[in-house]
């Protein structure tokens, strides 16, 4: 089973890339995730404003930011 990947903010990278490693339900105060570097967090969240979905692998070095799937400000960054 995958799990969606976010994006998270981090004092020193400004975003991390994390993949969600439970199934979020509405009304949860944490998303569980794991990060690139295989740290898992309780990460906390407000579930009016979720961490943005990361693109996937396919669309990273894309020319056109208008072909990215979510555009928001990590993506561009991480683009």
């Amino acid at each position: 089973l995958q799990y969606n990947r976010v994006w998270i903010p981090d004092n020193e990278e400004v975003w991390q890339s994390a993949e969600i490693t439970r199934n979020y339900k509405a009304g949860d105060r944490f998303l569980h995730v794991q990060l690139e570097d295989g740290t898992e967090l309780s990460y906390p969240v407000d579930p009016a404003a979720l961490p943005p979905l990361r693109n996937p692998d396919i669309l990273v070095g894309e020319n056109d930011l208008t072909a990215l799937s979510y555009l928001h400000e990590p993506a561009v960054l991480h683009n």
